[in-house]
C-alpha cells in the first residue's frame, strides 16, 4: 500500500525523505484474554474487528455500553466492588451474540482471501442475489441472520464451482507468458 502511494505521489514527493514508517496490525479476532481480575478489555483493544470487512466501531461502542451496563449491575448501582466474575458475564453475552459473525467472517476470509483465483471466486460469489441479501440483512442487524436451507446448499454448490474454475482459470493464466 505504501510502496503504491508514494508511486502515485511520486512527482510531489521527489527528493524527499522517509522520516519514519509506521504501521500496527488490525486486531481481526478477539483476544485469548479479554479480563483480568477487576480490568477488561473492550473495543479494538479486545480484538473486536471483524476479517474481510474491517469493521470494528459499532463493535467497540456495543463491547463498551455492555462492559458498562455489567459493572452497574455487578457493582449494585455502586454498592459493591465489581469483581471479575461480574466483568465475565459481559465477555460471555457479547460472545453469545457477535461469536458467529466472527466466526463466519473468519472462516470467508481463509477460504476466499488465500489467492487471486479465491478473491475471483468470492467476486463471482458476491453476484448472486441471495447472497447480497443474506450480506445485508447480517451487516445490518450485526448478526449471522438464518438462511434458507435449501439455498444455502444452492450456494455451497456455486461456491465450489467459483472456487474449482477460479483455480482452472489461474493455472491458465500462469500458462501465457506476456
Amino acid at each position: 500500500f505504501q510502496a503504491a502511494t508514494r508511486l502515485r505521489a511520486k512527482d510531489k514527493i521527489e527528493g524527499g525523505k522517509i522520516i519514519r514508517v509506521e504501521a500496527h496490525p488490525i486486531p481481526e479476532h478477539p483476544r485469548p484474554k479479554r479480563v483480568s481480575g477487576r480490568v477488561t478489555l473492550v473495543g479494538d483493544a479486545a480484538g473486536y474487528v471483524t476479517k474481510c470487512s474491517g469493521e470494528g466501531i459499532y463493535f467497540a461502542a456495543k463491547s463498551g455500553r455492555m462492559c458498562a451496563e455489567a459493572i452497574v449491575a455487578g457493582s449494585a448501582n455502586g454498592t459493591r466492588m465489581v469483581e471479575e466474575s461480574d466483568l465475565r458475564k459481559y465477555l460471555a453475552e457479547f460472545d453469545r451474540l457477535y461469536w458467529p459473525t466472527y466466526k463466519v467472517l473468519d472462516i470467508l476470509q481463509k477460504v476466499f482471501y488465500r489467492s487471486n483465483a479465491a478473491r475471483e471466486a468470492f467476486v463471482e460469489m458476491c453476484a448472486d442475489d441471495y447472497v447480497q441479501k443474506m450480506t445485508f440483512d447480517s451487516y445490518l442487524y450485526k448478526r449471522v441472520v438464518p438462511g434458507n436451507p435449501l439455498d444455502d446448499i444452492k450456494l455451497a454448490v456455486n461456491t465450489i464451482g467459483s472456487l474449482v474454475r477460479a483455480t482452472a482459470l489461474r493455472r491458465e493464466m500462469e500458462k501465457v507468458t506476456l
